[in-house]
């Protein structure tokens, strides 16, 4: 077998349904380099494949230091990743004043003027400052940012306190992305999570409550019970769910498309860019479902709220 660093993206289509072999392998391989599967099968042109399909990240973060517009942008560019809906999120376990996610969104502002062509802006905000939050919204959508996310752990996503920016989101046809929950392991929550931690429940919970409303469960390849939140999820058919994570296990994708299906499933990378791609091919997917998931999917929504991206 052949020795790879993890600068290398390795094809293993065997009949076990491994696919590729995932995660950190993809990495550094470019458009030219073609390789051969475990298997022996004929030589593949694996980023040509890649490539051809249209992406959109539905889950990723801009800010001045671990997550930097330009290292967003290489590896959007490497994996044919066309725009990318970034958010600066209010760090877990702090207050998230008006002052403080105020300034977030200012730099996520500053990153869509900056390239238009490749972000779009999602905002942040506290529905324990309920006045501010709903100004934010306004005056973030007159920037040009559209939709809500990556929104935290300050507040549960089913709290009264949601309440009237939900109902403002369904006025002006906003997506609504919020974290959820991750586990030490995929079925033990983890103990050092804040009290407020949005659970699948919650999401169903909310999402019945409104369902008018465009909801999007945050990483599922993130450390949750992935099995357990797409049952959950599995009749509230305006929760849409997203893909991203690190914590990639075998079947994840293949599993969420039996419970949620191709239509409300859309990808993501939460930083995880190879994995994030990569996940996405090895699992037992068509070409249409793939466009789906990549691009078409979340297109559609944001076309409701007035951002057309075809």
């Amino acid at each position: 077998m052949l020795k790879i660093n993890r600068r290398k993206f390795v094809a293993n289509t065997v009949s076990s349904g491994a696919g590729l072999v995932l995660g950190s392998r993809l990495m550094g391989l470019t458009h030219k380099e073609e390789i051969f599967s475990d298997a022996g099968e004929k030589k593949r042109n694996l980023m040509q494949e890649v490539l051809k399909y249209r992406k959109i990240d539905t889950h990723a973060h801009v800010d001045e230091g671990s997550y930097r517009p330009e290292v967003n942008l290489d590896f959007a560019d490497r994996l044919g990743i066309e725009k990318l809906m970034i958010s600066d999120f209010i760090r877990p376990h702090t207050e998230g004043t008006p002052d403080d996610f105020r300034a977030r969104n200012n730099f996520v502002i500053k990153c869509i003027k900056e390239r238009p062509d490749r972000f779009i802006g999602t905002v942040v905000l506290n529905p324990k400052y309920g006045k501010a939050s709903l100004e934010e919204i306004d005056r973030c959508r007159d920037a040009g940012m559209i939709g809500l996310g990556e929104l935290y752990n300050q507040v549960k996503i089913n709290d009264p306190l949601y309440y009237p920016i939900i109902e403002k989101c369904i006025d002006i046809n906003w997506n609504i992305m919020m974290h959820s929950a991750i586990g030490y392991s995929r079925v033990a929550l983890n103990l050092h999570e804040p009290e407020n931690i949005s659970l699948p429940e919650d999401f169903a919970d909310v999402a019945r409550r409104y369902p008018e409303a465009m909801f999007q469960f945050a990483h599922i390849g993130g450390g949750i019970d992935w099995e357990n939140a797409c049952k959950i999820l599995k009749d509230v058919p305006n929760v849409f769910v997203e893909t991203s994570g690190s914590n990639n296990e075998a079947n994840m994708i293949d599993f969420a498309m039996k419970y949620i299906g191709e239509d409300r499933l859309v990808f993501g990378c939460d930083y995880s860019f190879y994995q994030g791609v990569g996940q996405i091919f090895s699992a037992k997917l068509t070409d249409i479902q793939r466009k789906k998931i990549f691009f078409e999917n979340i297109s559609k929504r944001l076309k409701k709220g007035g951002k057309d991206v075809d």
